[in-house]
């Protein structure tokens, strides 16, 4: 990549969408002007560059992207608040005993008010599934890999102390890191990922998970709507939002090492790539027989393919050969074909086994938009689960791009199947399965906005645990 210059110096073409910079004009002008040139809210390199959108459909779909993340930026701080107060409501009866010595501290005065640091404090997900236990019943390989690979996307969510307290006593295994990355364009810790090690695992298993998108973070959904892109020379074009949240850096792009930081204050800028490339370099160095593997649920499995991808364009043979396997869940789409194309002979090259979970409806999986003017293509197998957990090897996940009006009221229809299942599936497989009541609440939500409760960890740890291969 190359070094120096402008923003942009480092890739062959971009195409890039600033939604804080875009009016109510600039919203008209897009559907109305197929030429914007370089507006504010749009920039755009070589065929590009004259900002021509040619047809309508094109800029249809800038003109949508732009909408729903100006409407999330608007919703930020509400939603923030929202997740945080149901977050706190959640934890009461944890930190206080219980419900009913909840009301009784209550009513005299002792209420407990739930730490965030706590490693009792849950978050929304951990209390959307609060699974902790593995699944000891896995006694295949690759199974008992997919299973734990779930397991630890879905503990990336929750704080240090919760995080130490279920790996070292729950699970029996080793905290490696608990980390929270800069990115450099937002200049703000955006990332988040867990390392742990798996000591009874043959070979020696470390596990990297990075933590997904947040069901009341704005940011993390306009990432995941946005269509930005970067191009890369003899790589192919990839997202921009999420590269930038892995360390993508904004001279240099991706150069093989960063400069050292200064010896003096501020203190150094944590990135993901290089923070955790380095980690596993160092540990893979002490253990000639340890190996790793990648995951994520939803965004942090963008963030795991994209890691992968980023080792490949450095030449990190080593790494490579001991990268077991990439699993992720619910994960949005992350580049082009000649991107895919590109994955998907490295991967072959190094032997990596990359497993694309997708659960039904899940409306991620869908984003950003596939389409012939944007190019956002899936690589590589997806692995499909109905909502009876029975799953396919496809080549796309059904309704690839999900706003489809044919699908609608199948959707609903399968949305009160699943709202059902929720009571019965205990019953059939074991109390492991029962479902909070906060999941059932999103069970009825799914009726108006179906595939949006497919996407939440439950149904992805349940289909590592009780899906079967049609």
């Amino acid at each position: 990549m190359a070094e120096g210059g402008e923003e942009e110096d480092f890739c062959e073409n971009y195409f890039l969408l600033k939604v804080e910079e875009a009016s109510f004009l600039d919203f008209v002008r897009i559907l109305w002007c197929n030429d914007l040139g370089q507006r504010n809210f749009f920039k755009a390199k070589k065929t590009a560059a004259s900002g021509k959108l040619r047809s309508f459909r094109h800029r249809w779909i800038v003109f949508i992207s732009l909408l729903l993340q100006k409407i999330l930026l608007y919703l930020k701080k509400p939603m923030a608040a929202a997740g945080s107060a149901l977050e706190m409501f959640l934890n009461f009866p944890a930190f206080n005993g219980g419900y009913l010595s909840l009301f009784s501290n209550l009513f005299t005065g002792r209420l407990v008010r739930p730490d965030k640091e706590s490693e009792r404090f849950a978050s929304l997900v951990g209390n959307l599934d609060k699974r902790l236990n593995l699944d000891t019943k896995m006694v295949v390989r690759e199974e008992y890999f997919a299973a734990l690979a779930m397991m630890g996307a879905k503990l990336s969510y929750e704080n240090q102390s919760f995080v130490q307290k279920v790996v070292s006593n729950r699970w029996q295994m080793e905290l490696l890191g608990f980390y929270n990355f800069w990115n450099d364009f937002q200049e703000l810790n955006t990332t988040s990922a867990i390392m742990f090690r798996d000591t009874t695992a043959d070979p020696n298993l470390i596990v990297v998970a990075f933590r997904g998108t947040q069901p009341f973070a704005a940011d993390d959904w306009r990432t995941d709507v946005d269509i930005s892109w970067y191009e890369f020379k003899d790589v192919g074009r990839i997202h921009g939002g999420f590269m930038k949240a892995l360390g993508l850096q904004k001279s240099t792009g991706w150069p093989e090492q960063i400069p050292p930081p200064p010896p003096s204050p501020p203190p150094p800028k944590s990135y993901a790539y290089y923070t955790l490339r380095d980690k596993l370099k160092t540990l893979i160095d002490e253990n000639e027989n340890a190996k790793f593997i990648l995951t994520g649920h939803s965004l942090g499995g963008a963030m795991a393919v994209l890691f992968a991808a980023v080792l490949t364009i450095h030449r990190q043979d080593l790494m490579l050969e001991k990268l077991e396997g990439v699993y992720t869940f619910g994960q949005p789409r992350v580049g082009d074909d000649e991107f895919g194309h590109y994955i998907k002979r490295k991967f072959k090259t190094y032997n990596v086994n990359y497993n694309r979970y997708v659960y039904c409806n899940d409306v991620v999986p869908r984003l950003p938009y596939d389409d012939k003017v944007f190019f956002f293509k899936h690589f590589g197998p997806c692995l499909y689960f109905n909502s009876q957990y029975k799953g396919q090897v496809l080549e796309e996940e059904p309704n690839k791009n999900y706003f489809s009006p044919i699908q609608a009221i199948p959707k609903i229809i399968n949305a009160g199947y699943e709202l059902i299942r929720s009571f019965v599936l205990p019953w059939m497989k074991g109390e492991e399965y029962r479902e909070e009541w906060l999941m059932k609440v999103f069970r009825l939500t799914a009726l108006v906005f179906p595939g949006l409760t497919d996407h939440f960890v439950v149904d992805y740890v349940n289909l590592t645990r009780l899906g079967k291969f049609t």
